[in-house]
């Protein structure tokens, strides 16, 4: 009898549990959101220019370094706020 095998993400890095996606899931959502927010907001009051990039990934990281706490600070209220309009109750 074979043991069961954990998924894995690269090679042998296993996945990590369910309980993780509480973390992981604000952690893309806050950097795919600060990175967006921050580029749109450069491209409209800079416009492009020599060192974009560079100066791009400064800000989207002071961004993030302050949308990921406040997403996971805030995603329980956020939940609780949404469940008095959506049913949250797992489907049948």
């Amino acid at each position: 009898m074979a043991a069961s095998k954990r998924p894995t993400i690269i090679g042998h890095i296993p996945k990590l549990p369910g309980k993780w996606a509480l973390i992981v899931i604000p952690f893309f959502l806050s950097s795919l959101m600060s990175g967006i927010i921050s580029l749109i907001n450069m491209l409209r009051n800079l416009g492009w220019f020599d060192g974009f990039i560079q100066l791009w990934l400064y800000n989207w990281m002071i961004s993030w370094a302050i949308a990921f706490p406040i997403v996971v600070t805030l995603l329980p209220f956020v939940r609780k706020f949404a469940s008095l309009f959506v049913d949250m109750a797992p489907p049948k």
